[in-house]
């Protein structure tokens, strides 16, 4: 419901706007964003904050999607006029190859220019997206980052057992097995677990793999998805960390960000789920504001980037959603340790790559920061540009029907369980941040 009164706030907005002509479109500012990414009330603290900064008034029109297809289609072929939007690394690499960006201007005046709390590591990271001659780090600033991993019941699945992607066709988890809805996600990681002794023997890099989508390598990664799909209970977008706090899977091919939501809950009904990167190695994922090449305010884009990375909207936002914020300064830091220390955490991780050198020995969430010597096996996924066609045609064989009906009355009754976690989590962090700001 909340959803449809945004898409319905929006699109009556938008007629007013087209009566009005343009000098009423530059006093709006048109966020395309994914569905439950960010703390809302900061949209409306944007407002006011820039109008302290610019003495100018703005308007955010909040808009979402699911999938960075659509959201790259409704620019690129609708020339839609979003001013800021927040799509994935490879979707960052496909845009600034089809020249569907806008540099960020990062001269904010008085304002202080909050892009360099970003983490030197996301910035390493973005200067090796591909752009066809631009570098990223001119055209996307990072937001959420996170890893590709398993999330798994600890009562049923060993760490052992979750630690190598073969786990997916284990006849153990026969039906108690769930798989991202993620083509690219999928078959990333299952190409580099198919090359693990050309990637020791040194005849092929991570990196190189994952630029390559030949109809050979394709169809490698399809017989490894037959292969596990007689065991899978159900191809989730978003429902497996409900089933998995149910215990009516035991095993998921997951997010980072949706393991440390669904280890939190599941903590509070007395069940036991943890989330490991396979030995084999996996993808690091990466979301960031970019500007259109249709924007209609450029001006308000850049401020409400420089807006989102100061550290304490940063930490708004990891509260709110749970997924990890690029801003790697001191106070995050802290703040997160502290978070960790409260939870139980007691391990301590090496996170000099993010936080710098005085990050070597760090007691923090480790699933949602992991050690160096995890990151050191895992890498970037780079778009597949036309070959697109032919890894979903794969996933698409792959996946066929086998959603069951057990299967649906759990999805059901997860919307359900959903919408009653989300309102009492809202309060919590309202509760939570009243304490702590």
């Amino acid at each position: 419901m909340k959803r449809l009164l945004h898409i319905l706030f929006a699109t009556l907005l938008m007629l007013a706007v087209g009566c009005s002509g343009d000098d009423a479109r530059k006093s709006i500012l048109k966020v395309y964003n994914w569905a439950d990414y960010i703390d809302e009330e900061l949209l409306t603290e944007f407002e006011d904050w820039y109008y302290e900064q610019t003495g100018e008034e703005v308007e955010v029109v909040y808009q979402l999607f699911d999938i960075n297809e659509i959201m790259l289609a409704k620019i690129e072929r609708g020339k839609e006029d979003f001013d800021v939007a927040c799509p994935s690394e490879y979707i960052i690499e496909r845009m600034l190859k089809n020249d569907l960006l806008l540099p960020i201007n990062k001269d904010f005046g008085s304002t202080p220019n909050y892009l360099g709390n970003v983490s030197p590591f996301i910035k390493d990271v973005f200067d090796k997206i591909d752009g066809g001659g631009k570098n990223a780090n001119d055209y996307a600033v990072g937001y959420m980052w996170g890893t590709t991993g398993f999330l798994y019941n600890t009562k049923y699945v060993t760490r052992d057992e979750a630690s190598t992607w073969s786990s997916l066709w284990n006849p153990k988890f026969d039906k108690k097995l769930l798989i991202k809805d993620a083509f690219r996600d999928v078959y990333s990681p299952l190409l580099i677990y198919a090359n693990q002794e050309r990637i020791k023997a040194g005849e092929v890099t991570m990196d190189e793999l994952m630029h390559d989508s030949s109809d050979e390598s394709i169809a490698v990664v399809e017989a490894l998805l037959k292969q596990a799909k007689p065991f899978v209970a159900g191809w989730e977008a978003d429902f497996g960390k409900e089933i998995m706090t149910k215990e009516k899977a035991w095993l998921n091919l997951s997010w980072s960000g949706d393991a440390a939501w669904a280890i939190e809950e599941a903590t509070a009904v007395d069940v036991s789920l943890d989330y490991v990167v396979p030995e084999e190695g996996s993808i690091v994922w990466f979301d960031g504001w970019v500007i259109p090449k249709y924007a209609k305010n450029v001006k308000a884009a850049s401020y409400f980037i420089n807006f989102m990375c100061m550290p304490e909207n940063a930490i708004r936002n990891m509260d709110e959603i749970g997924y990890v914020s690029v801003i790697g300064t001191p106070d995050v830091m802290e703040y997160m340790s502290e978070s960790a220390v409260e939870a139980g955490v007691e391990m301590a991780s090496d996170l000099t790559y993010f936080f710098g050198e005085d990050a070597d020995s760090v007691v923090i969430n480790p699933v949602m920061y992991p050690d160096r010597k995890v990151i050191e096996r895992c890498v970037m996924m780079h778009d597949s540009g036309a070959r697109t066609e032919a890894m979903l045609a794969m996933w698409s064989r792959v996946k066929g029907d086998n959603l069951n009906n057990w299967m649906v009355i759990v999805i059901l009754l997860s919307v359900g369980f959903l919408i009653v976690v989300g309102v009492v989590r809202k309060l919590k962090k309202r509760r939570q941040r009243r304490r702590r700001w």
